[in-house]
């Protein structure tokens, strides 16, 4: 269906060519001027609406569609309906989003403080800065031009943000220095105490002090109600480009390359590093000290006890190589079915 403007406005009607040009796609002849409000599924586009097409099981659905233009690959331009537009790109997906952005941007910082907001001593908050109502922002702490920072937010005494930060509701940030571009959904706690104790002989657990940081880089988005505790000695480091999902924890001292993306409910226990561009899916789980190589992939519900190598996928707990996993899983449904073969002869024997 098409976006409800009420929650996120359009900055249409804008011209096709500006819109092409986002997406990195051309313009069919003539149609620069066309001019579009938003964008929409193939079932709900209207002719000012451009919708896309990334999967052949739509095709029917191209067909019907009365939207004014698809973004699509090339392979799919035959089913385009007359009087739609094709946009053709090799990665459609992207490209819709580019131009998605465009027609509906995320919201812009107001620069409005809201009086109920409690704002400490020394405090240094950029130019056009906009703080939410009954927001906490503690004594020294930095946040650069365009920032904003929603209703009940906690920003940490000392804590840096750089600019065009988005800080959404209920947030709580301590022990933090974050680059440009942070994105932060409600709920998510950043630098709390990491799960660190040690044992007496007589069984009481005494606390280790968590002395480190947590460290965000340039465009990390962490999602809503996930965890990232602060370092134990060393700094929990989320490198730039990282996307966090939806309850997602990842303990003290956990280290991440560029534009790894953990999946929700997945936990990466201390001292645990994924190199660049790691994808973990899931409810998947890692023991600590362990090394993810870049560009592995660990599936979902793996469990992961060993470090995995460079660009290689495991599934399966304890999680293996896609193909052993896949022969293992095989060998016990075929000893299942021996064994329900097995007992259906002696009941007819019987």
């Amino acid at each position: 269906m098409a976006a409800d403007q009420r929650f996120h406005p359009s900055a249409g009607p804008l011209p096709l060519s500006r819109l092409a040009e986002a997406a990195g796609v051309a313009v069919p002849e003539g149609a620069g001027g066309r001019l579009f409000s938003g964008v929409s599924t193939l079932g709900s586009a209207g002719p000012e609406d451009i919708s896309f097409l990334d999967a052949r099981r739509w095709l029917d659905s191209l067909r019907e569609s009365r939207a004014g233009a698809v973004v699509l690959a090339a392979e799919n331009v035959h089913a385009v309906p007359e009087g739609c537009l094709a946009l053709v790109s090799p990665m459609p997906v992207l490209a819709f989003a580019r131009l998605a952005t465009l027609l509906h941007p995320p919201p812009v910082a107001s620069g409005v403080r809201h009086p109920t907001a409690v704002i400490g001593e020394g405090a240094q908050i950029g130019e056009g800065c906009e703080i939410g109502p009954y927001a906490v922002i503690e004594d020294g702490a930095v946040l650069g031009p365009r920032c904003i920072v929603g209703p009940h937010a906690h920003i940490g005494r000392n804590v840096v943000l750089g600019a065009d930060c988005r800080i959404h509701s209920h947030v709580t940030v301590t022990h933090c220095l974050a680059g440009d571009r942070v994105v932060l959904n409600p709920g998510c706690r950043i630098g709390s105490e990491g799960f660190g104790f040690a044992t007496s002989a007589r069984g009481e657990h005494v606390t280790v002090p968590q002395l480190g940081r947590v460290i965000l880089g340039d465009g990390v988005e962490v999602g809503a109600n996930a965890c990232i505790d602060r370092g134990s000695g060393n700094d929990t480091v989320i490198g730039p480009g990282t996307r966090l999902d939806n309850l997602v924890m990842l303990g003290h001292n956990v280290k991440t390359g560029r534009g790894c993306v953990i999946v929700a409910q997945a936990g990466i226990s201390g001292s645990t590093t994924l190199e660049d561009f790691v994808v973990v899916a899931a409810q998947a789980g890692m023991v600590g000290h362990l090394t993810i190589g870049a560009k592995a992939r660990i599936g979902a519900q793996a469990g992961v006890m060993a470090d995995v190598p460079a660009g290689m996928d495991v599934v399966g707990s304890p999680a293996l190589p896609v193909r052993d996993a896949m022969r293992g899983f095989n060998v016990l449904r075929k000893l299942g079915q021996s064994k329900a073969a097995a007992t259906a002869e002696k009941k007819t024997s019987d």
